[in-house]
């Protein structure tokens, strides 16, 4: 028995959520005014069939209320979303009003051409399908088509500011700096000339006073000569292919053994000037 009694309650259950899960629109109603307050139609719309679709001039507005109710009960409901939509059907633009509805299922709706909504999409010389959009956990989702309407030509939008970004650029053409151009090998010799002119000055004014070394060659002083010509090799070299790293870390390199080797010179120079060796 238990069982049967739950089964006719749930099926008494179900049948109430069917009866209660579908909304109907009471009283639905559009007016149509001036910018001074006159009114140039108004009527009551019929949810069987479509009537004739409505015009809005740069300052008209359109106002458009009803009800929401529980179908068979006559029921005000509140739905938890409410929109109106308005549809280009040939571009297919589209635009979606929030409407704001009491708990007792009325709604009122103004759209003043004059301060037209964001929502509104762009419009050309075509009507917008305009349809009523009710959607609750409750309820049954339900879509009502209201009328056709005709709304004066939308500018065509601003350009954003970003948007040659997004556009096809030129190419770009890399423009490379020519070759570095040598100068003729007569200037290159005459400059190297130049700079050997020292050391041919030096040797002639050396041939000139006499100039004696007779300690050059020894086994004491002969390192510290093959060190002293080894930097000045690194130097060449660093002219002709060597980086400033590498002449810093082979100079390192040279400078330590070329101390021990100028001590040792200069320890020799000294005891042969005081005659102990």
């Amino acid at each position: 028995m238990v069982p049967r009694i739950t089964f006719h309650f749930i099926w008494l259950v179900l049948a109430t959520c069917v009866h209660a899960g579908s909304l109907s629109l009471q009283n639905p109603r559009f007016t149509i005014t001036s910018s001074t307050a006159a009114q140039l139609r108004t009527d009551t719309l019929s949810l069987a069939e479509k009537p004739e679709p409505l015009k809005l001039g740069p300052s008209d507005t359109l106002k458009f209320t009803f009800q929401i109710t529980e179908n068979g009960e006559g029921k005000g409901v509140q739905p938890h979303q409410t929109f109106l939509r308005f549809h280009d059907s040939v571009s297919g633009e589209e635009g979606i009003q929030p409407v704001r509805v009491t708990p007792g299922g009325k709604a009122k709706f103004e759209l003043n051409m004059a301060r037209p909504p964001p929502s509104l999409p762009p419009t050309a010389d075509r009507p917008l399908e305009v349809s009523l959009i009710l959607g609750s956990f409750v309820h049954e989702p339900t879509i009502f088509d209201l009328f056709d309407l005709y709304v004066p030509p939308s500018h065509a939008p601003a350009p954003h500011p970003d948007e040659a970004k997004f556009h096809v650029l030129p190419l770009i053409h890399h423009t490379f700096r020519p070759e570095q151009k040598l100068p003729p090998k007569f200037v290159s010799v005459v400059f190297a000339a130049l700079v050997l002119s020292p050391w041919l000055v030096l040797l002639g004014l050396w041939s000139k006073i006499g100039v004696r070394v007779p300690h050059l060659f020894s086994p004491r002083i002969i390192p510290f000569t093959a060190l002293l010509g080894a930097f000045e090799a690194l130097l060449c070299w660093y002219w002709i292919d060597l980086k400033l790293g590498e002449v810093l870390l082979y100079g390192g390199i040279l400078a330590v053994p070329t101390i021990f080797a100028g001590k040792t010179a200069l320890a020799a120079t000294g005891e042969w000037r005081t005659g102990k060796n």
